[in-house]
């Protein structure tokens, strides 16, 4: 598990990167995207870390308010992007 979390929280700074770098609108958007759903991803892992004692319960509602901020801010990006590019 602690090797899933790793994986998924690397990924979210590596694609939230690559956005930055993006071709177009649609592209950023998409990277974006990836780093939304592998945020959601590393707070599954962070629970399961959790309910098997391998991490306490102190670090995991850290850890978890953290993942779920930061999505709430992708979301928001993306939401904000979304429109622009409708308009």
């Amino acid at each position: 598990m602690s090797k899933q979390i790793l994986r998924s929280g690397t990924s979210i700074g590596a694609n939230i990167r690559e956005a930055q770098n993006a071709q177009s609108d649609a592209d950023f958007i998409h990277k974006l995207s990836i780093s939304q759903k592998e945020t959601d991803e590393t707070l599954y892992w962070l629970e399961l870390l959790k309910e098997t004692n391998f991490i306490s319960e102190n670090e995991f509602v850290s850890l978890s308010n953290d993942c779920t901020e930061l999505l709430k801010i992708l979301r928001s990006i993306i939401i904000t992007s979304k429109k622009k590019l409708k308009k």
